[in-house]
């Protein structure tokens, strides 16, 4: 049995394939337990977990991406350090992005993200999904075989999210070329960029928002150009970039990590495939305990602006604390035995995978309808969904390869085999 009490979360591999236990160990010891190694305040409790994501204004978003590294650029000193967090936070890495951002600022930009995707916007998108999957499938249907994330999950998660944002159909191969890799914004082993994935973005959605103010169509890139703030002012160029490259970021990557995942339960379980496969309406509870049981995102990052106490511990101003969503989801006190897979769980849509409060994440409903599509086309398109064993190994002893991060949770190959279902 692993001594747990040894293991450093942040560094130490051998939690990269099933932190599962781990996240158990802590709980059981206490649902907010200090990290001994690098001084995080770890919670792993569900209610713990919505305490902490509902009170911005004691919880700084500062470092929300970064946690322990490299850590603040100054001491945090006193009782209340949020003078010291507001003049030192632009050092901090992605202090430009608004998943660090806190209220106000916060609120205006996520504002402007809102007037970007709106329920509209998502269902012309949903729409177009049904199509882009079957353009997808139809490059390997034929095969009898897919490497899962690089010939389906990643392609088909960059193109939904392109047309959520307008960007034309043929510069879709310019995105592609640039925003592919083994792990990050896409997945096709090869780790060489042409450029930084941001900067690519910054650089291309600049041109189309700076085109669309001096020409304004009829398109989405021209409703990104004109979105303003809440109190009617315009957003400089680069505000609206920053949101759009955010949105363009963040959502392919949990959605390839949530897509693998589900494929893999998939293959691994013939009467769960045949039921989905007879009876769409059980694919979105599915879903939901997909993100519940293997959601793509361990956890986010908090800095404790006064001291507080959560859970009963206290915790001192200057603390980081990583809110453990992988962990509150299977915290027994919320969802009873949650080590099982349940896809009938009734309460499984109460998972926090997409965070909560002022944070929850907005793309959740594009994440959930391409997961939902695709598994319905996957499954009308495909009979006899398995693992490769020749790639991952026999059934009871496979061998999977997991992002090997702290943040995100999720496969980075999945090699599958099916037989073709003639249309």
């Amino acid at each position: 049995m692993t001594d747990y009490a040894d293991v450093d979360f942040f560094r130490d591999e051998s939690l990269v394939d099933d932190p599962y236990p781990y996240f158990d160990y802590l709980r059981e010891q206490c649902p907010v337990q200090r990290e001994p190694h690098h001084e995080v305040m770890m919670v792993t409790g569900y209610e713990e977990a919505l305490a902490v994501y509902h009170d911005p204004a004691v919880f700084s978003s500062c470092n929300s991406v970064t946690g322990p590294f490299p850590g603040f650029p100054v001491p945090l000193e006193g009782d209340d350090v949020s003078p010291i967090i507001e003049q030192h936070r632009d050092q901090l890495p992605m202090s430009d992005q608004v998943i660090t951002f806190d209220p106000p600022k916060h609120t205006d930009h996520r504002g402007l993200l809102m007037r970007l995707i709106t329920p509209k916007r998502l269902r012309e998108n949903e729409e177009s999904m049904w199509r882009l999957a079957d353009r997808q499938i139809d490059e390997f249907i034929g095969n009898g075989e897919c490497e899962f994330v690089r010939q389906y999950a990643s392609p088909f998660a960059m193109v939904v999210i392109a047309d959520l944002l307008g960007v034309p159909e043929e510069d879709y191969d310019l995105f592609r070329k640039n925003l592919t890799r083994s792990t990050g914004l896409g997945s096709t082993g090869d780790d060489t960029l042409p450029r930084n994935p941001l900067e690519f973005l910054y650089q291309q959605f600049s041109l189309y928002v700076e085109d669309r103010r001096r020409e304004p169509r009829s398109d989405v890139l021209s409703g990104l150009a004109a979105a303003k703030f809440h109190d009617g002012s315009t957003p400089e160029v680069m505000d609206v970039v920053r949101v759009a490259a955010n949105v363009f970021a963040a959502g392919q990557e949990t959605s390839v990590r949530l897509l693998a995942g589900a494929l893999q339960r998939i293959g691994e379980d013939p009467e769960l495939a045949n039921a989905l496969k007879e009876n769409r309406e059980l694919i979105p509870n599915f879903v939901e305990e997909m993100l519940r049981f293997e959601g793509p995102v361990k956890g986010d990052f908090r800095l404790a602006r006064v001291a507080t106490n959560v859970g009963g511990v206290d915790i001192p101003a200057g603390t980081t604390v990583m809110v453990l969503n992988s962990a509150a989801n299977r915290d027994p006190r919320k969802f009873e035995c949650p080590a099982d897979f349940d896809p009938a769980r009734t309460n499984a849509r109460q998972h926090i995978t997409f965070g909560h409060g002022v944070h929850v994440c907005p793309g959740a409903p594009l994440a959930r309808a391409e997961a939902r599509i695709s598994i319905e086309r996957l499954l009308e398109r495909m009979d006899d969904i398995e693992i490769s064993e020749r790639v991952h190994g026999p059934a009871g002893a496979r061998r999977y390869s997991y992002v090997p991060t702290y943040i995100l949770r999720g496969l980075t190959h999945l090699q599958i085999e099916f037989t073709p279902v003639n249309s």
